[in-house]
């Protein structure tokens, strides 16, 4: 999800009711942040443990990532990954368009992974979510994300999607946990609304430990077997503090 502080997601005002509803049923992450500003460096880093020295919200033409990621790790591993991006045209676009921002898309920036991504990046319309792969990523189009709609809108859009997961048989085998967090805050606060979903996490489960970006890459690479990446290494766990194995 895009741009909004965690005041803004699930402070007084209530914008995001659905996600309130699923935070409170499962788990949240009060002391999470974003790593930087602009969004690419964030989705480079929460893929890769690096932002690549990435300091603007360039396209993958203009600052291809010549290097490892969690995609890459995967494919090593035999394992399977997919990107499922709203308002994308065609697999693995590089060229953002209409509602398609290839900025929310890492997996378009790793040129190691080009040939997986051409078949394993796929738009929304391509989501099979009763067969979830070893790790999924989903990308909200610019409005359905809250770039360019209200918070409200998105949450809405939000509750959906989670519904569909976790109504998804892969989910309800014990298999699968959910993180939806944003991309960064807003100017200096970089304090961001991230929540856990599995059926295995004790109800209302909060934790205010310190996490990044870089904890959520080491957590999800820890559940899958994988070596941590760059910043990862030294980054706080998450598995312990929502009872995730």
């Amino acid at each position: 999800m895009e741009n909004r502080s965690y005041d803004d997601v699930l402070g007084s005002g209530h914008s995001a009711p659905h996600l309130s509803a699923y935070a409170k049923a499962c788990g949240l992450a009060t002391n999470y942040r974003a790593i930087t500003h602009p969004s690419l460096p964030n989705y480079l880093a929460a893929t890769s443990g690096s932002t690549g020295g990435v300091t603007s919200d360039c396209g993958p033409s203009e600052c291809p990532q010549q290097r490892d990621s969690i995609f890459g790790q995967l494919d090593r591993a035999g394992l399977q990954w997919r990107t499922y991006a709203e308002a994308m045209p065609t697999p693995c676009n590089t060229t953002a368009q209409g509602k398609y921002a290839t900025k929310h898309n890492p997996a378009v920036y790793f040129t190691p992974v080009r040939q997986r991504c051409t078949t394993w990046d796929l738009p929304m319309s391509s989501a099979r979510f009763d067969r979830l792969t070893a790790f999924t990523f989903i990308e909200p189009d610019i409005c359905d994300d809250g770039h360019d709609c209200s918070t409200r809108y998105a949450d809405t859009w939000l509750g959906a999607m989670l519904d569909r997961l976790t109504h998804s048989p892969s989910y309800r085998n014990g298999d699968v946990a959910v993180f939806v967090t944003w991309d960064e805050g807003i100017g200096a606060n970089q304090h961001i609304a991230t929540a856990v979903i599995s059926p295995g996490l004790p109800r209302g489960t909060t934790s205010a430990r310190a996490f990044t970006h870089y904890s959520l890459l080491r957590t999800t690479e820890a559940l899958l077997g994988l070596s941590p990446l760059g910043a990862a290494k030294s980054a706080a766990d998450m598995r312990a503090a929502f009872s995730l194995r």
